[in-house]
């Protein structure tokens, strides 16, 4: 993880990093708004921890201004401001989270992992079926517990099988889903990469043709 730290206050960002380098986050510290909005755009930032009472650009602005140029980036803001309305116009602004200050530094901690979880896409899910497990996010195959190795277009014609749920595709969209759309749709590239997922898979087969129809996952 990758924090910005947006603070006013010399030694309390100083602490702030230091704190956050023992817990292995890594931090950078800008001390206004104005640099806050340079630092972002030229540095990729998971979190920026924002104090929203700064010099030359106020918090409330650069808040504002990574909700609508960097939807990726989350902002926890940190403020003096307690009450209840003074809260709810931080999320309005466009922030992830608000933690008033004075704060403790384990509760600092505990939210900036609960925005970067929020930052990471969702693995997709664990095909199986047939005895073959299909692992999307690893890009890996497994049969019987033994490991198939597989080139990007055979792993890519596998999974649209799987993911067909005993479906029957035809040689046209399998191609349409693992090549590009310069593929020559008269090759006989997937009748090839069909037979050899068949020889790496192993018996009994698994993938099965349907005469005039295409090809479908299952036994």
């Amino acid at each position: 993880m990758r924090v910005l730290i947006v603070e006013d206050e010399p030694y309390l960002a100083e602490a702030i990093r230091v704190g956050l380098r023992r817990e292995t986050i890594a931090a950078d510290i800008v001390h206004d708004g104005v640099s806050a909005l340079e630092s972002i755009a030229c540095n990729e930032y998971d979190i920026v921890l924002l104090d929203r009472d700064l010099p030359g650009i106020h918090g409330d602005d650069v808040c504002t201004q990574i909700a609508a140029d960097y939807p990726r980036v989350r902002v926890l803001m940190l403020t003096a401001a307690r009450t209840l309305d003074e809260r709810v116009s931080g999320f309005e602004l466009g922030a992830d989270d608000y933690l008033p200050k004075p704060f403790e530094f384990p509760e600092l901690v505990a939210r900036l992992r609960a925005l970067e979880r929020r930052t990471q896409p969702a693995r997709p899910p664990m095909i199986e079926s047939h005895g073959v497990r299909l692992d999307p996010f690893r890009r890996e195959v497994y049969r019987g517990g033994r490991l198939i190795r597989l080139t990007p277009k055979e792993f890519a014609v596998l999974q649209t099988l799987m993911s067909a749920d005993g479906g029957v595709l035809s040689a046209e969209t399998l191609l349409e889903k693992a090549w590009d759309a310069n593929a020559d749709p008269f090759t006989n590239t997937t009748r090839v990469t069909i037979s050899n997922l068949r020889k790496r898979l192993g018996q009994p087969w698994v993938i099965q043709t349907v005469p005039g129809a295409g090809y479908r996952f299952g036994t």
